[in-house]
């Protein structure tokens, strides 16, 4: 389980293109929601400020009213005349007050007793012929009606004494910042004064309008950021695309895009993995056509060999001719049966080597097995099989009959160039290297590698024997088919040959070194 910070655990921390796009996208929401919470602050300090200011200005001119109420104790009253002179004279035209009496009857309206005009826009006329508009005068009624009822329920609150600072509607379902209070003398509550405030509607209008530059500075973020995208991950994925369709079509052998190659994120990753895979199956291909002509060339051979020998049959009179023809003829066929053999296997080799699942196999323990196999199959004049071990227990990871394989080819080659009579030499040891510290070793007495070989005998269909050696026994198939595994198992193969203190070759040592599982 993952115990790094939270962040580092998101999918797209470790991916440039991700944490680009997740970046680009929260910088044109942020400018959104910058530009909302502005206009949402803004409005929320501009109701602030309007019922600060207007409750200080009621309370000045509420209890300037109160001071010169007409009549004292429980019978003063508050005197219209006065109320309409103060209305007119103390409210600026931005605003609305109005007095109410100890009733909730209205006394006096500032818009009444100024001299101001409200104007209101009417439509344009209609010409003959064009449809009604949409009647919206009951819409518009019923905010008139809903307006006033929100009015006497602020009068009726204050006219009980308390304070009420609140966001209303008007008649005309426009929002005000409304203050009432109630006018007091002494203990007694005279009257309710009212001040609204009706521009919020307009300021948040023209506010949400200065918004407009933040919404089309997040919109051409959106688009710079999709372009970016478009440059950086669909046109890249675009040419990738038409040149893997050019590989398909066999215009190239293999995509090069260097361009791409070097860039340090994912894009980059894929060119060059995509780079590396095609140059891969095109050798994997090429390989597949040497290995074709490879095989034509081998059978071709002993078909040539067998076709002569048939057509000199019918021409010989003496038998002991006619049967070292046919032993001829049998030797060829049984290499060609050999040789098919051996393709058949190289051929399944791929599939099975990706198809098993590796598993923990005692390298000791297998060859114990094959080695005994050789020593109870054991016929006269052939050469033997020693086994030795100081490595126990020795585990790969690995599949147990590739391996098994491997060293069968590698016994039967040092059996097939031992004298008669001879041993071969198999010893499973550790060595330093902590790569691959498994060695085995396969050393026979025989004749030896020629050093300009030592590699090459690893090449198909390699069959280059020394004189008195036994040939057309094998394909040529056996040592490269082990180098595949050994390298599929993350191992070396390699050989070399064994020599006295005169410098005299004595023999041939095949190695083989595994990583221990």
């Amino acid at each position: 389980m993952s115990t790094g910070p939270w962040y580092k655990r998101l999918p797209f921390i470790h991916s440039r293109l991700g944490r680009l796009v997740v970046g680009l996208n929260i910088v044109s929401l942020l400018i959104l929601l910058g530009g909302a919470m502005a206009v949402n602050e803004l409005q929320k300090g501009l109701v602030n400020a309007y019922k600060d200011s207007l409750t200080s200005q009621a309370h000045l001119i509420g209890h300037l009213m109160a001071a010169v109420a007409t009549g004292d104790g429980p019978e003063a009253y508050l005197d219209p005349l006065y109320a309409n002179r103060v209305l007119s004279d103390f409210i600026p035209p931005d605003q609305r007050a109005r007095l109410f009496d100890a009733d909730g009857n209205l006394l006096s309206d500032s818009y009444v007793v100024s001299e101001n005009v409200d104007v209101h826009k009417l439509p344009l006329a209609r010409k003959p012929g064009d449809p009604a508009p949409d009647d919206r005068s009951q819409v518009r009624a019923e905010r008139r009606a809903e307006g006033r009822k929100e009015l006497q329920l602020e009068v009726q609150t204050a006219l009980k004494g308390t304070e009420v600072e609140q966001v209303r509607h008007d008649e005309r379902g426009k929002n005000v910042v409304s203050v009432s209070i109630p006018i007091r003398r002494v203990r007694t509550v005279l009257g309710v004064l009212t001040l609204e405030r009706g521009d919020l509607d307009r300021i948040v209008a023209d506010q949400r309008k200065a918004m407009i530059p933040f919404a089309l500075v997040a919109l051409c973020v959106s688009l710079a950021s999709s372009v970016i995208l478009h440059f950086l991950i669909t046109r890249p994925i675009q040419r990738l695309s038409a040149a893997a369709d050019s590989v398909r079509a066999n215009q190239t052998r293999a995509i090069s895009l260097p361009d791409l190659e070097e860039r340090k994120d994912e894009i980059g990753g894929l060119a060059r993995s995509i780079e590396s895979m095609t140059a891969t199956l095109w050798r994997r291909m090429e390989e597949i056509d040497r290995f074709a002509a490879d095989v034509a060339h081998e059978i071709k051979n002993p078909l040539t060999s067998i076709r002569s020998a048939l057509e000199t049959l019918k021409l010989v009179k003496d038998d002991s001719a006619k049967e070292r023809l046919m032993g001829v003829v049998n030797q060829d066929v049984h290499r060609i049966d050999r040789l098919i053999t051996d393709i058949s296997n190289a051929s399944r080799l791929d599939a099975e080597l990706s198809r098993d699942t590796p598993r923990r196999v005692e390298v000791g323990g297998l060859l114990d097995d094959i080695v005994s196999l050789y020593q109870q199959s054991l016929k006269p004049a052939e050469a033997g099989v020693a086994f030795a071990r100081d490595a126990n227990p020795a585990f790969v990871s690995g599949r147990e009959g590739p391996l098994g394989q491997v060293f069968r080819n590698v016994i039967d080659n040092a059996r097939s160039f031992s004298p008669q009579g001879g041993t071969v030499r198999v010893r499973l040891s550790r060595r330093a290297d902590p790569l691959r510290p498994l060695l085995l070793t396969v050393e026979d007495d025989g004749p030896g590698i020629p050093e300009e070989n030592l590699e090459t005998i690893f090449q198909r269909f390699y069959t280059s024997r020394p004189k008195g050696t036994s040939f057309g026994r094998n394909s040529g198939l056996g040592l490269s088919i082990s180098r595949q595994i050994i390298e599929a198992h993350r191992g070396l193969i390699w050989a070399e040959n064994r020599k006295d203190a005169d410098g005299q070759v004595t023999g041939a040592r095949f190695s083989i070194a595994l990583p221990e599982a």
